[in-house]
């Protein structure tokens, strides 16, 4: 039996793809370039520097990195508290609350920054259900490094062998899939063409993985 669970945000609580989306391209057409779908999809879980930094090596830009990332939050933090279209993902509140209901402790290991974490956690009410949140823009290593899971296991207070994570991104998968611990991929219909293989266990409801489902889900 898991004891903790470690989640990500973007595409797994928070549907946020659709204005992070709007927050590139706005930022793309600022800075004049053109991000094919293919290279722009294999971002998907990367921390926003560490997109801006193959941007600036790929595109050969004069802007640094970190000016592309204040275009890009700029952009964002104006769709995040004017665009309808935020919302929870379907379904996930009500596995927050089972979970938390049932004891087990929750840690957030998002790519997204701090303050979008805060913004995000305060406008659904979700501070109560989690132990701890955690920043990959705040550590070394951006996803697919595994740096992040480890943290949050180390967080939850639990060996990672009694954590589990759920992910929708490659990248996302590959770093908990390094870090030695369970990964359940949750099959956002936000986030395209990602890679499933490396989960142990892949889902597109979170009925799937509702506490009661546990001995049964994780056990085949």
């Amino acid at each position: 039996m898991f004891k903790a669970v470690l989640f990500d945000m973007d595409g797994v609580i928070i549907d946020s793809e659709p204005l992070h989306h709007k927050a590139y391209q706005g930022m793309f057409r600022e800075v004049g370039i053109r991000v094919p779908d293919t290279l722009y999809e294999s971002f998907t879980g990367q921390a926003t520097l560490a997109i801006c930094k193959a941007l600036v090596t790929h595109f050969k830009l004069r802007q640094s990195p970190q000016q592309l990332v204040n275009i890009k939050r700029s952009i964002f933090k104006h769709l995040f508290f004017n665009d309808p279209d935020l919302q929870l993902i379907s379904g996930v509140l009500e596995c927050i609350k089972d979970y938390h209901k049932n004891e087990l402790t929750l840690v957030l290991a998002s790519s997204a920054s701090m303050i979008t974490i805060n913004n995000v956690f305060s406008r659904f009410d979700l501070n109560q259900y989690f132990k701890a949140k955690l920043s990959g823009a705040d550590l070394k290593a951006s996803k697919p490094h595994p740096e992040i899971f480890l943290k949050a296991a180390e967080a939850s207070g639990y060996a990672k062998e009694e954590c589990m994570v759920i992910e929708d991104s490659t990248n996302g998968i590959k770093a908990a899939h390094a870090a030695g611990i369970y990964c359940v991929a949750f099959k956002s219909p936000h986030s395209k063409n990602q890679d499933y293989t490396l989960a142990n266990k892949v889902i597109s409801d979170f009925k799937e993985i509702a506490y009661a489902a546990f001995n049964v889900a994780f056990n085949e």
